[in-house]
């Protein structure tokens, strides 16, 4: 099936142009009545629908539909281990962080933990492996102030997983793990560097070395972000260690980013550049997926072999870096190609296999923790925890500074184009609660209240106080249609009225505040006191 949208012929025809600068459907779409047609080309061709309408790659046909993991899941690192696959992602800010999600089949996943309960700073581009029957994750991270690698262990998937353990590397992101011919550990390291690891794991075992390879060159009148040399995956392959590379910049033009591949006979060099380099590269804005990169190689159920790399979504980089699967061939010169192309399309599924149950319910009734599997805090001190509580069907959260910007909302990934959250929200005097969207401390909107006034939330900053003739509680509505916000709040929860200011969300990303994350559905306390909040429901409104 061909199709064309028009969104993506008009960002085309303009260079490229990244969609927070071109928010073609959103400019026009006042309701989502109005913005479904607009997008009908690439609407029909959708995909399927499963828990509380959420969108799925499986189609039930024997093909899939990308992205396999919709919304924020970058830099994905996969591990085959027998039958199973294991998956986790850069979780940056969210605390529990680095969850893992299982597959049998590459295309259905569902969550399994969270292994990381520390706060340790913004987790980028973290590295899942299996090493003589143990689990081990390592894991860059960054505060202001301090920055370094860390690794995590545990003997069962499930945990439970250790405390982070400091590897004292500070000027390093996007470990890569491998066992040499020698027998040795080693992790490759952005900018073509390594360092050799103790034979636990647990600790480096040296100095780094420094330009061990030095990356395959595009044309210098490539339009890119910059050359960033980042996220080496290596794997061995009968006579060759092969190592794909991201060059480009992970964002910025959505021609930048791409996968490379490299080999050698040894894992000490020399590395041989592939001839079919790149491997994957956006090549158009006029595409589907932007902006695509940071692959790492795994074989199927059946034995074909397949990549796994991350990509923006057109005219949606406030969903962030989606996680993409791409089908791969063996040349007869042993190297490889990508067969995907853009992945606008259906592809057929890999061969062998069973689906697992697909993603999880994002709405919450509260009766069970969903803390970790789903709701993570921004940015948490030690023991934010117990400022939740759960009792007989109602979150209690103690409030904390002024504001969403300070008081580390509750949040979690969501991965449709259009969404409603709905939830009851009761509050102690002195407090300020509501439902936002968050992208960080200075970029996020929503709706609050006081016991006297609502709070608008726009630009990361408070626009107005209307009067709240609620009081104490109320019923808030939340929509997100395809990055138009609106609100309608009740007393009752039957009762509706519509609130008077609604916003535009599409500039909410990466190439306009930076930090590479994802608009984030979530809930917020602040000011004094607890806020109370009631049945959470999401529910996804794409066709």
């Amino acid at each position: 099936m061909r199709f064309i949208d028009r969104r993506a012929a008009l960002t085309g025809l303009l260079g490229g142009v990244a969609a927070s600068a071109l928010p073609v459907r959103s400019v026009l779409a006042q309701t989502l009545e109005e913005a479904a047609p607009l997008g009908r080309e690439w609407a029909n061709m959708k995909w399927r629908r499963g828990i509380e309408n959420q969108r799925m790659a499986d189609l039930g046909d024997g093909t899939f539909l990308n992205p396999i993991l919709s919304g924020d899941h970058p830099d994905p690192s996969i591990l085959k281990d027998g039958d199973d696959y294991y998956m986790t992602f850069s979780s940056f800010e969210s605390v529990p962080g680095i969850h893992i999600w299982h597959s049998r089949d590459l295309v259905n996943w569902r969550p399994v933990t969270a292994a990381l309960t520390t706060n340790i700073g913004s987790v980028w581009a973290p590295e899942l492996i299996k090493h003589e029957g143990r689990f081990y994750c390592y894991i860059p991270a960054r505060f202001p102030e301090y920055r370094s690698n860390y690794v995590i262990w545990a003997d069962r998937i499930e945990g439970p997983w250790s405390a982070p353990i400091d590897l004292k590397l500070p000027a390093h992101i996007d470990p890569g793990h491998i066992v040499g011919e020698d027998g040795k550990r080693y992790l490759f390291l952005n900018g073509g560097d390594r360092v050799r690891l103790t034979d636990d794991g647990l600790a480096v075992d040296g100095p780094v070395e420094e330009g061990v390879y030095d990356a395959w060159r595009y044309p210098e009148d490539w339009i890119v972000e910059g050359f960033a040399q980042e996220g080496p995956k290596l794997l061995k392959r009968g006579d060759y260690f092969y190592m794909i590379t991201a060059i480009g910049g992970t964002a910025g033009p959505p021609t930048g980013h791409m996968v490379i591949a490299a080999r050698s006979r040894s894992i000490h060099g020399p590395w041989e550049d592939c001839p079919h380099n790149p491997i994957v590269r956006t090549r158009s804005g006029a595409e589907k997926w932007w902006s695509r990169g940071h692959a790492t190689l795994v074989e199927g159920p059946a034995g074909d072999w397949w990549m796994v790399y991350h990509g923006y979504e057109n005219a949606y980089w406030s969903l962030g870096r989606q996680t993409l699967l791409d089908p791969i061939e063996w040349t007869d010169d042993g190297w490889f190609r990508a067969r995907g192309g853009d992945l606008s399309q259906p592809i057929a599924k890999p061969r062998g296999g069973q689906a697992v149950p697909h993603g999880m319910a994002l709405s919450d009734d509260f009766s069970t923790d969903k803390f970790g599997l789903q709701w993570s805090f921004y940015d948490p001190q030690p023991n934010e925890k117990d400022r939740l509580r759960r009792d007989s069907g109602v979150l209690h959260m103690r409030a904390k500074g002024r504001a969403p910007a300070d008081c580390s909302p509750l949040t979690f990934v969501q991965g449709e184009q259009a969404y409603e959250l709905e939830c009851e929200i009761e509050i102690d005097p002195g407090a300020v609660a509501g439902l936002i969207l968050f992208y960080d401390r200075a970029l996020y909107a929503g709706l609050g209240f006081d016991a006297q006034r609502y709070v608008t939330h726009q630009y990361g900053i408070e626009r107005g106080r209307p009067a709240n003739p609620h009081g104490r509680r109320m019923f808030i509505r939340l929509t997100n249609a395809y990055q138009n916000l609106h609100f309608d709040t009740s007393g009752d929860g039957v009762t509706w009225r519509r609130f008077d200011r609604g916003m535009e969300v599409s500039g909410y990303n990466q190439n306009v505040r930076g930090g590479f994350m994802m608009l984030r559905p979530g809930l917020y306390a602040a000011g004094e006191g607890e806020a109370r909040f009631r049945n959470f429901r999401f529910r996804a409104l794409g066709a």
